[in-house]
């Protein structure tokens, strides 16, 4: 990476993303010559620090974005559509970790394990994927590379952080009061602004987001959507079932893949993903070690375990994907789509 410094801007920076971004932005040396902190008003006059400086969060407006060359967006998609325009409009470059454009055709859905090249066709907006479909696909590129793919079907088992501050809370009053023999109303999830609120504390919720007229629900079409689109293959099957269970951070999913290729083993499966950029492998089952949420926080990469052949189909094979959904799923895959910016020397 160059010596020289960029402007960075970071929107929704006291947002649980936000503060991951700022976190993964010094821990990775990200070169910086100015940092621009913006949020809504709010959360505006907060302090944050940053490499023992300490900065003052301003309220993002228009011309909150004169002279910044990178803006990392993670303030929700209403203000994605508002700002990242008027970003692009003053020479800025938006990494936007929002649903607001990612099925936009004109903007690149980008993984850098999977799609790094996607970015040189940027028209000023990077839109970083769900974080659900961003661990499947660091584990399904190298098979699609490597075997082909035909199939996925996916099974998630997503934490509440994904749902932000107020779920983790939810889960943490919810969890306390029933320990106490108290009750309580549920009020945020499954989803804030849908008409029904479940309890989450020792309950496992199947649905993430807005059912759809299909009857799968918004996340599932994400992650169906998204998957096509990063990995360049419209016609590819997939389905998803998404599910919020009672972890405050660390997606787990269980994932079917049907491969083209039939004479491929399991330990030739495992030494594939052993080897690839982004991944660990944590599979032995005798000695029961396998991935989970609980072992994955703070960390960058996607941790794959429980590969095996599937019992009736050749070509089939199961299994379990953990990352942790602020990092991978978030804030460490937009700091990566910055690098590579700057290693593409497109900044």
């Amino acid at each position: 990476m160059e010596a020289r410094g960029y402007h960075v801007a970071v929107v929704g920076a006291t947002g649980a993303v936000g503060q991951q971004m700022l976190k993964t932005l010094e821990s990775r040396n990200f070169p910086i010559s100015k940092l621009t902190l913006l949020s809504s008003e709010r959360s505006a006059g907060k302090k944050v620090i940053y490499k023992n400086q300490e900065y003052t969060v301003q309220v993002a407006t228009p011309d909150s974005f004169e002279g910044v060359q990178i803006a990392l967006f993670s303030a929700g998609g209403n203000v994605s559509k508002a700002l990242a325009p008027e970003a692009v409009k003053r020479g800025a470059i938006v990494v936007d970790n929002t649903s607001a454009y990612r099925m936009d055709e004109n903007v690149p859905l980008v993984v850098p394990e999977v799609n790094e090249a996607a970015i040189k066709d940027h028209k000023g907006i990077i839109a970083n994927p769900n974080c659900s479909t961003i661990q499947m696909v660091v584990a399904l590129e190298p098979l699609r590379q490597q075997y082909g793919l035909n199939k996925v079907i996916v099974s998630t088992y997503q934490a509440v952080s994904g749902a932000g501050a107020a779920a983790i809370n939810e889960l943490k009053q919810q969890s306390q009061a029933i320990l106490n023999g108290e009750s309580f109303t549920p009020e945020v999830l499954p989803v804030k602004g849908d008409e029904k609120h479940y309890q989450i504390a020792f309950n496992a919720v199947p649905q993430i987001d807005k059912f759809q007229e299909n009857g799968f629900t918004f996340e599932e079409m994400k992650m169906i959507n998204e998957t096509k689109k990063i990995m360049s293959m419209p016609d590819l099957q997939v389905a998803a079932t998404c599910v919020r269970l009672p972890v405050e951070t660390g997606h787990s999913e269980s994932v079917y893949v049907e491969i083209e290729n039939h004479e491929v083993t399991t330990d030739q499966l495992k030494q594939l993903l052993k080897d690839s950029d982004g991944v660990t492998l944590q599979d032995d089952p005798s000695q029961q070690i396998y991935p989970m949420p609980a072992d994955c926080v703070g960390k960058n990469d996607v941790f794959v375990g429980r590969i095996r052949k599937d019992l009736d189909r050749a070509n089939g094979f199961h299994m379990w994907i953990v990352s942790d959904n602020l990092l991978k799923g978030a804030a460490w895959n937009s700091v990566q789509i910055a690098e590579s910016l700057v290693k593409l020397q497109l900044v």
